[in-house]
């Protein structure tokens, strides 16, 4: 079961207007294709690689759980903007945060990084390897977006989160899950960067070390895709629309979580939706979603994780929630600004104090 959530993101907000200086673009044009109006940005001068960001969200889960570092068994990282190609991004914050009993390793399945990782970390507790793993989503987006193509750079942004997992006896926790994998790279990759194409200077004057999407096919394939997924999970579980506390959509599109939405017949306000204001993290976004939501989750909540991503990748997923999640995000200042229970200013202030 998950017994805690942590999150960060970076201080430093691009809006739509600072976006329109950058590349031919509007507030309107991005509000009405994408839905993101602001966006969290890693600045150099700030930190370094996703591993800043990973470092910033585990200890703060640390802090909320008063978890003893080394009684962490497990760490692993969904991460498709490492570090480095070599060593792992799991091992240097092994180090870094003193986990000296912990395995790690990253996963990289791009926008459905997450989804797969908590299925690994539930499996490893499942089969009594482990009894206490974190499980983390996060992007460096910004250090592989290309900011003169405005159908792109709108949409990506930095961020992570994590969850801790313990085993428990309780009927809570991670239930179910389908995943596919089908082989269409061609609409939505990176072009050189890997052993297949390395870096040249042809490749860095072509500017191919970028994301390259294409995004009708995208779309289409992606509300498709998930929501099929979904759909089967609920129907294998005995789940209407009406009995799913939380769908957690991946934060791709405003239009691609709402078709998902309507296709599954699950009511907007049952919808963790947060790509307004922090865009798409790719496999930082259903964690973050969790962190964001926290203060609204109660024990037995039934939530369905969904996602899609290069591959292409995608599944679903569906999870019973564990304990009162009010009470333990009162023990950090990561509240869900948009409730009103402090300002969105304050609710950053504070974060950046942490």
């Amino acid at each position: 079961m998950i017994t805690g959530v942590g999150g960060y993101v970076p201080d430093y907000i691009l809006d739509n207007e600072e976006m329109s200086r950058i590349v031919d673009t509007s507030d309107e044009w991005i509000m009405e294709r994408i839905g993101v109006k602001t966006r969290h940005i890693l600045k150099p001068e700030q930190g370094t690689g996703v591993s800043y960001l990973f470092t910033r969200a585990i200890r703060q889960l640390l802090d909320k759980t008063q978890v003893d570092p080394a009684s962490i068994e497990c760490l692993v990282c969904a991460t498709t903007t490492p570090d480095y190609h070599f060593p792992s991004t799991a091992s240097i914050l092994i180090g870094r945060l003193g986990l000296t009993n912990a395995y790690g390793f990253d996963m990289e399945s791009a926008c459905a990084g997450f989804l797969l990782a908590l299925e690994t970390g539930a499996n490893f507790i499942r089969s009594g390897r482990y009894k206490r793993i974190i499980v983390c989503g996060g992007e460096h987006m910004s250090s592989m977006t290309n900011y003169q193509d405005r159908n792109t750079c709108p949409i990506f942004a930095d961020g992570a989160a994590c969850v801790m997992l313990e085993a428990t006896t309780e009927e809570v926790g991670l239930l179910d899950g389908v995943y596919h994998v089908e082989a269409d790279f061609e609409h939505l990759h990176m072009k050189a960067g890997g052993s297949a194409r390395m870096p040249s200077h042809e490749t860095v004057d072509n500017r191919e070390h970028f994301v390259y999407q294409e995004g009708r096919a995208v779309f289409k394939h992606a509300v498709t895709k998930m929501s099929d997924a979904v759909e089967t999970v609920m129907k294998r579980n005995g789940l209407t629309g009406n009995d799913v506390t939380w769908l957690v959509p991946h934060q791709a599109n405003i239009r691609i979580e709402s078709a998902v939405a309507r296709r599954v017949e699950i009511s907007e306000d049952h919808v963790m939706i947060n790509i307004d204001h922090m865009g798409n993290t790719s496999s930082g976004t259903l964690p973050l979603c969790l962190w964001e939501y926290e203060p609204k989750l109660k024990k037995g909540d039934k939530i369905v994780f969904t996602a899609f991503g290069a591959g292409f990748a995608w599944g679903a997923s569906y999870l019973v929630w564990g304990y009162d999640g009010a009470k333990e995000a009162a023990k950090s200042p990561a509240q869900f600004y948009k409730e009103g229970e402090i300002s969105r200013e304050e609710w950053y202030r504070i974060r950046k104090s942490e």
